[in-house]
């Protein structure tokens, strides 16, 4: 394999797992806030199977997604800059 097609391919299971990750953070703050799926999903005007494939990283969400629940769920969002990571990464 290539170079370029194993950057391509790290780069989709990186994506793949931040996907996952953040809808298992959306999912424990719902309930930790005591809203099943329906009742978030009736404070957003999104469906309820838009929310579960979102907390199961089948939906690739969007930024106005992500600020609908942080609104509804109280919650911040926030971009951390972990340069010093990746430049581990190629060494």
């Amino acid at each position: 394999m290539n170079t370029l097609a194993s950057e391509s391919l790290d780069s989709d299971k990186f994506i793949m797992e931040k996907r996952i990750l953040i809808g298992h953070s959306i999912r424990e703050i719902r309930e930790k806030r005591g809203l099943s799926q329906e009742q978030l999903a009736e404070k957003m005007n999104i469906s309820r199977s838009t929310i579960s494939k979102i907390e199961s990283g089948k939906f690739n969400c969007s930024i106005d997604y992500l600020s609908k629940f942080s609104y509804s769920l109280g919650f911040d969002l926030g971009i951390s800059d972990n340069s010093n990571s990746h430049e581990r990464d190629k060494c």
